[in-house]
C-alpha cells in the first residue's frame, strides 16, 4: 500500500539486515515515525504498547522478535526465554501464538549456531506469506463489492469496517480493506464509513489515515451512527477484520463489533468478516465461552490525546476524577450474525465443516 505515492509496509527487515523497523502506530495519525526493533524485549514491548497492533501484525512482528533473541542467546534456553516472553504481550490475537509456535518448530530441531540465521529466514516467511494471503482475500472480497456496484451501476458502493483491519493491521493489503483497495484500483466507486472505534480511535486514527492517504472516499463517523445509516440504506456491506475465530465461526474481534453485527442484522445489510487463515482457532469450540478478552488499562478511556490549534500534542481527561471506568478491549460476534468469512481460500460459511473443509491443515496445528 501507499503513503502519498510511496510503497510502505508495517514492517520491514532494516538495511543492516538484522534489525526490524516497523511505523509507530501510537504516533499516528499526527506523526508518522520509524521505530527501530533491535531485541526481543523491543518485540514484546512493541506488541503490549501497541507501537504495533492488528493481529497479523503481532504475529510477524512476534517472529522478528524471536529472531532478535537467537541472534543474542540462540540456546535451548534463551529460545524457551523468548517463546515466554513474547507470548503473553497479548492475550486475544491468535496470530501470536502461531507464529511463535512457527518459529518454535523451525528452530528447536536445529544446531544452536544455525538458529539466528534460520530465525531470520522463517520470519521472513511469515512476513511473505502474510501479504500473499492478504492478496488472496482481497481478490475474493472484491467479488462480493463487485456484485453489489454491477446491482447499482454508476453509483457508489457504501462499506462500513469498525476498528483498523487495513495494511496498517497486517504487513501489506490489510484483511477488511484488501477488497476496498482492490475494488479502488480497479476503478469501482466505493466509499467508507469508517467507526471511530472508541478508546483507542484506531478507525479515525488509522483507518482513516490509510485510507487518505492512499486515496480511498471514505467518512470519519462516531461509533453509535453505523445503525442509523443501515436503517436509511446508506450501507451496501459491512467488512471487519477479526483477531481470532473460534471452530463454531464465532468471531472476537474489536469492541463494538458484535453491536454492528446485530444493527446489520436487523436491517438486512450483509455482514463479512475477513481474516488470513492463522486467525482461525480450531481449539476453541466456543468463541464467548472461551476466548481470553483482554481488559487494558483504565487510561484509554479516560484520558484521549490529539492536537491542539497551535500543532502541539496534547493528553486530556475526559472522564470525572473517581469515576470507575472498564475497558474490555474485544467482544464475541456470534456466527449466526456472520453472512460470511472472506479468507484466502474463498468465502466460507462461518461454520466448522466450512472452515475445516478449506484449512484442514489448521486442525492438525491445533491439535498439537
Amino acid at each position: 500500500m501507499k503513503v502519498d505515492g510511496k510503497h510502505f509496509r508495517s514492517i520491514w527487515r532494516e538495511r543492516d539486515g538484522w534489525s526490524v523497523g516497523a511505523i509507530d502506530q501510537r504516533r499516528l495519525p499526527h506523526e508518522f515515525v520509524i521505530a527501530r526493533l533491535t531485541s526481543c524485549e523491543d518485540a514484546a514491548v512493541a506488541i503490549r504498547d501497541m507501537l504495533v497492533r492488528g493481529a497479523p501484525l503481532i504475529g510477524a512482528t512476534a517472529a522478528y522478535g524471536m529472531a532478535l533473541a537467537m541472534r543474542e542467546d540462540s540456546s535451548d534456553a534463551g529460545l524457551k526465554r523468548a517463546y515466554d516472553a513474547l507470548v503473553v504481550a497479548r492475550p486475544t490475537a491468535i496470530n501470536l501464538k502461531w507464529a511463535l509456535h512457527e518459529m518454535r518448530t523451525a528452530l528447536a530441531p536445529i544446531d544452536p549456531v544455525e538458529r539466528a540465521e534460520a530465525a531470520y529466514a522463517r520470519a521472513d516467511e511469515i512476513v511473505e506469506q502474510d501479504v500473499e494471503i492478504n492478496r488472496g482475500i482481497a481478490g475474493n472480497g472484491l467479488e462480493l463489492i463487485e456484485a453489489i456496484a454491477a446491482k447499482k451501476p454508476g453509483e457508489v458502493v457504501n462499506v462500513l469496517t469498525h476498528c483498523n483491519a487495513g495494511w496498517l493491521a497486517t504487513v501489506d493489503w490489510g484483511t477488511a480493506t484488501a477488497p476496498i483497495y482492490l475494488a479502488h484500483e480497479r476503478g469501482i466507486k466505493v466509499h467508507v464509513w469508517v467507526d471511530e472505534t472508541r478508546p483507542r480511535n484506531q478507525g479515525a486514527s488509522l483507518t482513516a489515515w490509510e485510507l487518505g492517504h492512499h486515496g480511498v472516499p471514505h467518512t470519519v463517523i462516531p461509533d453509535n451512527t453505523g445503525g442509523h445509516l443501515m436503517q436509511h440504506g446508506m450501507v451496501d456491506l459491512a467488512i471487519v477484520g477479526t483477531d481470532r475465530v473460534a471452530a463454531n465461526g464465532d468471531v472476537c474481534n474489536k469492541i463494538g463489533t458484535y453491536l454492528k453485527a446485530l444493527a446489520a442484522h436487523d436491517n438486512g445489510v450483509p455482514f463479512y468478516v475477513a481474516l488470513p487463515s492463522p486467525t482461525i482457532d480450531f481449539a476453541v469450540h466456543d468463541g464467548i465461552r472461551d476466548i481470553p478478552i483482554e481488559q487494558r488499562s483504565g487510561v484509554e478511556v479516560t484520558d484521549m490525546t490529539g492536537r491542539t490549534a497551535d500543532g502541539r500534542l496534547e493528553t486530556v481527561r475526559i472522564v470525572p476524577e473517581g469515576s470507575p471506568v472498564a475497558n474490555y478491549a474485544f467482544d464475541v460476534t456470534p456466527a449466526r450474525l456472520v453472512t460470511g468469512l472472506i479468507t484466502e481460500r474463498g468465502v466460507l460459511k462461518p461454520d466448522r465443516a466450512a472452515l475445516a473443509a478449506a484449512f484442514p491443515e489448521r486442525i492438525a496445528t491445533a491439535a498439537k
